[in-house]
């Protein structure tokens, strides 16, 4: 029973952020913006569709149990639930589950985002390692680890090519990674 229910408050999240998105989508459109990526946004949401489809045939099918060290994965779960709010309020009206870009708009670089370039792609990757390792769906978390690693090799650079044609993003992000704050060393300024 927790474990339906924690999956239902999750896919519930998951749809409030869609019609978030879709919001953010039509007020950036309605302001000039451009969207990228579409051709793989479909698999995007295929991926993540059969993530809960493929986690719950694991759960009940092989009859997996809570994870002996759930308070582990449960905390970093939640950890990663606080970077994802602060991910999309920080980018308020600009965040998206899309590639869309205002062209010659200064990219956003507060919250997460002065510290990482990707602070959701992080919190994705958390999660879909996470969530299912919480359940003992070892299969599922391997096999959605897998396709987020490929997903992100194409998402990604289609993203960040997308905000160095029409932003100043090399320039606002120069100090930082992709996934983890770059830490500093003696030579840096």
């Amino acid at each position: 029973m927790p474990f339906f229910l924690f999956i239902s408050v999750l896919i519930i999240q998951r749809l409030l952020e869609l019609v978030i998105a879709r919001r953010n989508e039509k007020w950036m459109k309605e302001q000039g913006a451009i969207e990228f990526g579409m051709r793989h946004y479909l698999y995007i949401v295929l991926m993540h569709s059969l993530f809960f489809v493929v986690l719950i045939i694991e759960k009940v099918s092989f009859s997996r149990e809570l994870s002996a060290v759930w308070p582990l994965f449960g905390a970093l779960f939640v950890c990663a639930q606080v970077i994802r709010v602060w991910a999309i309020s920080s980018l308020g009206r600009y965040w998206n589950t899309k590639i869309i870009v205002l062209p010659n708009l200064d990219v956003v670089r507060k919250g997460p985002y002065r510290f990482i370039k990707h602070p959701n792609y992080l919190v994705v990757s958390i999660e879909l390692l996470v969530v299912p390792l919480l359940f003992g769906a070892y299969i599922t978390a391997c096999l959605f680890t897998l396709l987020n690693v490929f997903m992100l090799s194409i998402r990604i650079p289609a993203e960040e090519k997308a905000l160095r044609e029409f932003t100043e993003y090399e320039g606002s992000f120069a100090s930082c990674n992709r996934f983890l704050p770059k830490l500093l060393n003696k030579y840096d300024n």
